[in-house]
């Protein structure tokens, strides 16, 4: 075999760099053209102080303080060549228009939890349409409404709603930093969705820019999009600026628990075994959740709890379905319903104003892995689980359950492209955190993330096997590198998050985006468009 010469590395080697430079001068082209296109609007003097490019003091400050998964804000993690904070729905359709003129991607941020990191990452030239300045919450106590501003945080709802009234409530996120606009059109759950179903089930309206530019509402969108954009996923239909909620009925007094129990001496593992047969049964007023953790080497099971009702009433019941728990009064505390949006997130219940707070404390690198588990699973699995989180690389890993049932059980799968009703006991879901940055420190975390999810085959649901499309999980129907990416593909991922409400999707995609202007990796796709993994 022929060694190359020198002279053929040098070449290959200028060949790389003409290419890497091409595409460099590519980018800051589109970048040029979408800021020039931009200026010419009618309205960019309103919008011009709102425009932050690299050259911008600010572009970075901007950037990072919604990222709520350090894995992604990383040097080497690709960045927007621009970022747009508009004040005004009307800003945002000349943004649309250029940046589509301009052949840059467009990525939406209301509050940057997604736990892939799609609203602010993308592998092809973007631009990012941070919504963090549209948070106005307008309340109508005598209609029970509410219009939200879709970069509002959850926290800032409950706040703004609570200014207005004690017996009014929502029935959104228990973290109350994140945004709504992702949240809501993923469907979004909380601790009142066993009486009143899903942040998305409870939208009556909302107004979305489309590919075109277009600022629609309900009627104007038609009811096959907003149908879409209630548990569809926002960001393959459009820009979601805001939203119109019902509000629903809660009691002066909600009480609250919060008891652990370890494995190792507190039959903790039994107690959450037993769980399993009771929550998602129990009456639709009560929310008992679990999360399982370890502290050193003892591995611990919370029951948390939200009771929409008085302390007494609470305890009486709670020994009639649960005696194993062993729960008595002391460990019961009566509050109002908004200081109990502050007790489930482990904040003191005062002062009320940390509501608005969008920052969030104690940020750590996070790979998470959902299912849904409509057959208990048994004990030895259960033990099973905790053996694994036992493990060095489960050293800030949780289990997290969320119990379904009642109300949830009522609605109809078809009735919003969120699937998971009916026969679901409850949403389980693997949370791996870590502190280090490091590469090959996050390389074996989410390996270890891996072989759990593959432990919980056999004992969570399958064909398809479900999975909650506001927890994305970009190892679901994994394609190859700059492999093109099928509808089949597509499928594999869609059917987890929609079940079979994934082909109607589709078929919204398709009349309203047909040239798949608004994608990401795990966007809607139009029928016939060909996408690949990197930009879809």
């Amino acid at each position: 075999m022929k060694t190359p010469s020198n002279s053929s590395h040098l070449f290959f080697s200028h060949l790389i760099l003409l290419i890497l430079s091409c595409s460099s001068v590519a980018i800051a082209d589109k970048q040029d053209n979408f800021l020039q296109c931009l200026s010419k609007t009618t309205n960019y003097s309103s919008i011009s102080n709102d425009v932050y490019t690299h050259a911008n003091s600010s572009y970075t400050s901007i950037l990072q303080f919604s990222i709520r998964n350090p894995r992604f804000a990383s040097e080497s993690t690709p960045k927007p060549q621009v970022i747009i904070t508009p004040e005004h729905e009307s800003q945002i359709p000349p943004v649309v228009r250029c940046a589509r003129k301009s052949g840059l991607e467009i990525r939406t941020r209301s509050g940057g939890h997604d736990m892939e990191g799609l609203s602010y990452v993308s592998h092809v030239p973007f631009v990012v349409i941070d919504l963090i300045n549209l948070s106005e919450v307008t309340v109508d106590v005598d209609e029970k409404t509410a219009w939200i501003e879709t970069g509002a945080t959850t926290g800032i709802v409950y706040y703004k709603i609570a200014e207005k009234s004690s017996t009014l409530g929502f029935p959104g996120a228990i973290c109350t930093t994140v945004g709504v606009g992702g949240h809501y059109s993923g469907g979004g759950y909380g601790t009142m969705l066993r009486k009143y179903g899903l942040a998305g089930d409870n939208v009556i309206d909302a107004r979305i820019i489309d590919a075109n530019g277009r600022i629609l509402d309900r009627k104007s969108m038609g009811e096959d999009l907003f149908w879409a954009i209630r548990g569809g996923g926002g960001a393959s239909f459009g820009v979601i600026t805001a939203w119109k909620v019902q509000l629903v009925d809660v009691p002066e007094t909600v009480t609250v628990f919060s008891i652990t129990r370890n494995v190792e001496k507190q039959n903790g593992s039994a107690l959450w075994h037993r769980w399993q047969y009771v929550a998602p049964r129990a009456d639709k007023d009560l929310f008992v959740g679990v999360i399982v953790f370890r502290v050193n080497s003892t591995v611990q099971v919370n029951f948390f709890s939200v009771f929409l009702g008085g302390a007494d009433r609470l305890v009486s019941y709670m020994q009639e379905i649960f005696p194993e728990l062993g729960l008595v009064r002391e460990d019961c505390t009566e509050m109002s319903w908004i200081e109990s949006t502050l007790f489930i997130n482990q904040m003191p219940i005062t002062p009320l104003d940390t509501l608005l707070n969008r920052t969030q404390a104690g940020l750590r690198q996070l790979k998470a892995k959902s299912d849904y588990v409509r057959t208990p699973i048994p004990l030895n699995a259960i033990e099973g689980m905790v053996t694994m989180l036992r493990e060095p690389e489960a050293d800030e890993t949780i289990y997290y359950m969320v119990p379904y049932g009642g109300r949830m059980d009522a609605i109809s799968e078809s009735e919003t492209p969120f699937p998971h009703r009916a026969g679901a006991l409850y949403k389980l879901a693997g949370l791996t955190y870590w502190q280090n940055s490091e590469a090959a420190d996050a390389d074996r975390y989410i390996s270890w993330s891996r072989r759990y999810y593959q432990y919980m085959t056999p004992y969570v649901s399958s064909s398809p096997r479900e999975a909650y499309y506001n927890y994305r999980d970009l190892d679901i129907g994994v394609n190859k590198p700059n492999g093109k990416t099928s509808y089949a593909r597509a499928s594999i991922w869609g059917k987890s998050y929609y079940k079979d409400n994934f082909d109607r999707l589709v078929r919204v995609k398709t009349v309203v985006d047909p040239t798949n202007f608004f994608k990401n990796e795990q966007s809607i796709p139009p029928l016939q468009a060909k996408w690949t993994k990197k930009g879809n």
